[in-house]
């Protein structure tokens, strides 16, 4: 392969192994992986939060529901995946979530 070929192959590791490739421009703009973070209670589904059980500063045990987030007619309790205080709530009752967003902070 001549060097001009070579420009727009990049290096690409799986596994620790590094191979030379075409990365395509949806490839790279795609949305980057981010570790889940139990202290980060995000919209699993866009909706609606319809009744908020917690405050800033509350203590909360592993399960405790935390706030009904309502998403196509369907009411879903959201539960604290750990024990801790609630550090910051991102959320108000009657405020609409997209998927991803950031509902509650845990410390």
């Amino acid at each position: 392969m001549s060097e001009k070929k070579l420009d727009y192959l990049e290096n690409f590791s799986i596994g620790g192994m590094v191979y030379k490739t075409r990365l395509t421009e949806k490839y790279k703009n795609r949305p980057r992986y981010v570790e889940y973070d139990p202290h980060l209670i995000k919209a699993f589904i866009p909706g609606t939060i319809v009744k908020i059980f917690v405050r800033e500063g509350t203590r909360v045990e592993e399960g405790q529901e935390l706030l009904l987030l309502e998403a196509m007619k369907m009411k879903n309790i959201v539960a604290a995946p750990q024990s801790g205080r609630i550090k910051r709530m991102w959320v108000k009752e009657n405020g609409i979530v997209k998927k991803n967003q950031l509902m509650i902070e845990l410390e």
